[in-house]
């Protein structure tokens, strides 16, 4: 099956971390995030219950934010850029739906060849000396259900679109009529199994090609 609309997760589908964790771990709260983060990956809990939380905890500010893109980019997954170069030679719309952070993001999109208008994430926002304010409340990514709103607004009657990802939030776009396709090549999740279409558990991306040319 070949779609129109060809969309990827980012953490731990892109890139092999999970941004969030990473720069809990850089403040010394690594091990508590992660639980919190693996909790909702795998929709033990709404993302919205530990959104705010752990964002509040962490206080993120702009250098470790700019640390955290480079970062993004020195773990990227095998096989990504050659996925993105042979969607691009055949002209695939292909966005990055990620309930991440945008400013963290949009350097690893930029080196995989996209535009900053096809990267939906949640923006973050600093106070003049660079130290944490706050983050896009309103964003839909920054709850349960919201890929799959990015979703609805990114299909047109005539597109079909796949959702690539590794986390029961990447499974919500099925709701949005998405075909869905668990990479668990990074992080092996269960209930990611049993949700997606189809499901491969290679290392590499190139494996998703299979099922969305």
């Amino acid at each position: 099956m070949s779609f129109d609309v060809i969309c990827f997760d980012c953490d731990s589908t892109l890139s092999k971390i999970e941004g969030i964790d990473e720069l809990a771990r850089r403040v010394g709260m690594g091990e508590e995030m992660s639980r919190l983060t693996d909790a909702a990956m795998n929709g033990l809990i709404p993302l919205e219950a530990v959104y705010e939380q752990r964002l509040a905890l962490i206080r993120p500010d702009i250098n470790s934010i700019n640390w955290l893109a480079s970062l993004y980019i020195e773990e990227i997954v095998e096989g990504a850029k050659d996925v993105f170069t042979v969607l691009a030679a055949r002209n695939k719309e292909v966005h990055i739906i990620s309930g991440g952070l945008f400013q963290a993001i949009l350097p690893l999109a930029k080196y995989l060849g996209l535009p900053e208008s096809h990267v939906h994430a949640v923006a973050i926002y600093f106070n003049e000396d660079g130290s944490y304010q706050n983050y896009e409340q309103s964003s839909p990514l920054a709850r349960t259900g919201g890929k799959a709103e990015i979703c609805r607004r990114l299909i047109k009657s005539q597109d079909s679109l796949v959702m690539i990802g590794d986390g029961k939030t990447d499974m919500e776009a099925g709701q949005a009529g998405a075909c869905v396709i668990g990479f668990g090549g990074v992080a092996d999740r269960r209930v990611v199994r049993e949700l997606a279409d189809f499901y491969t558990s290679e290392s590499s991306l190139v494996s998703v090609l299979a099922y969305i040319l």
